[in-house]
């Protein structure tokens, strides 16, 4: 059968409109005219992490608070960036995440900065310490009073970058097997506390113990210690420390906005792509607000739970108990600015924020909230 003859102009017609095709393909994938968009396949290639934490598996507030992290970053990817997350213990142990993602055994490690006190004095300035800043107060100096600055060249000795990524506001005192009257009460007690308020503790005759958060209240239960902080009502409740101790005290001078923090593996963290990092950074920026209003929203109605459906004794430190607290910490801070010429500008910095900051908050919120409760009555 003969071949029908085509014209030259139904040929340079079909041309025309693949190409027009070719070229609306190209913009609705993300490129242009004169630069045509990745593949598919590339732009959908999918990645998996490691996260380790030092947090029991699902715990409130803090364990479930770093699955979210990961889960945003999944959300925000399409899919594409998935985070495996490993509870304290599941990959390696809860004061081995550090080392960990240092190591690249995992990319990322969700804690809080004073429990790497022994990599340097200075890690606890950056999750709380004795005396320091609440929440808020600690977030403006991270993130527009040079915090984040110092934050980078202290990590990045060990080859990690970190974000804030959640908060668990101003601790308790802690639970207590015996009343605490006076500083000598401390004298030869053993408590489970982090940080830089551990070195407090042990300056005023106590002896401090490092334990994860689960192992706790077996050794409350066991007696091996006498006395331990956790965070708050709501995660206090769940540890179910009431069953051991009765004693509740307030206010927790050692944490007066515990941070935690999102540590990434630097080398590993420059080598993604603007996005992915952008995806990750914003991930642990909105962890870091949500996390605090979900500790302020819970906190309340457990601690009328613990006093009320469990026998609670809800006590007040006293002034002598806080200025010996003051006296002890001032003397650690002067052994920490020995440590090393970063420490010693951290201490400053921190400090010249501690008062600035502070000095707007004891006019602004502090009285505020003495006068609401005051006239409205609550209590």
């Amino acid at each position: 059968m003969p071949l029908k003859k085509i014209s030259r102009r139904k040929i340079l017609q079909a041309t025309g409109l693949a190409a027009a095709a070719g070229l609306i393909s190209a913009c609705n994938n993300g490129g242009s005219p004169d630069k045509p968009a990745e593949s598919t396949k590339t732009i959908k290639k999918k990645r998996e992490w490691k996260m380790v934490t030092t947090w029991p598996k699902n715990f409130p507030g803090l364990g479930t608070g770093a699955q979210r992290i990961a889960d945003n970053i999944t959300s925000m990817s399409d899919g594409r960036l998935t985070v495996k997350l490993f509870a304290a213990g599941e990959l390696v142990p809860a004061f081995e995440c550090f080392d960990a993602v240092r190591e690249n055994k995992a990319q990322m490690f969700h804690a809080s900065p004073y429990y790497w006190i022994n990599k340097n004095k200075s890690m606890p300035f950056f999750g709380a310490v004795p005396g320091g800043m609440i929440a808020q107060e600690h977030n403006a100096w991270i993130n527009y009073g040079g915090g984040q600055e110092l934050w980078d060249k202290l990590y990045s000795e060990f080859g990690l970058k970190s974000f804030m990524a959640g908060n668990s506001g101003t601790q308790m005192g802690g639970w207590f097997l015996k009343k605490i009257n006076s500083e000598n009460d401390f004298k030869g007690l053993k408590m489970r506390i982090p940080g830089l308020a551990a070195e407090v503790l042990n300056r005023m005759g106590g002896t401090a113990v490092a334990l994860p958060g689960g192992e706790i209240m077996p050794a409350l239960q066991s007696g091996a210690i006498d006395a331990t902080e956790w965070v708050g009502p709501w995660n206090d409740e769940a540890m179910k420390f009431h069953e051991a101790a009765k004693y509740y005290y307030y206010p927790g001078m050692h944490e007066p906005g515990s941070m935690l923090a999102c540590g990434v593996n630097k080398s590993w963290f420059t080598s993604l792509s603007k996005s992915d990092q952008t995806i990750i950074k914003t991930a642990c920026a909105w962890a870091d607000e949500i996390t605090m209003s979900e500790y302020n929203a819970k906190n309340g109605a457990a601690l009328a739970r613990l006093i009320n459906d469990h026998g609670v004794k809800l006590e007040k430190f006293n002034d002598k108990v806080y200025d010996a607290f003051a006296k002890g910490a001032s003397e650690v801070y002067d052994e920490v600015q020995q440590h090393s010429e970063l420490a010693a500008r951290t201490h400053k910095a921190f400090v010249k924020a501690r008062k600035e900051i502070g000095s707007w908050t004891n006019l602004s919120d502090s009285p505020y909230i003495s006068q609401r409760n005051r006239a409205l009555g609550i209590s």
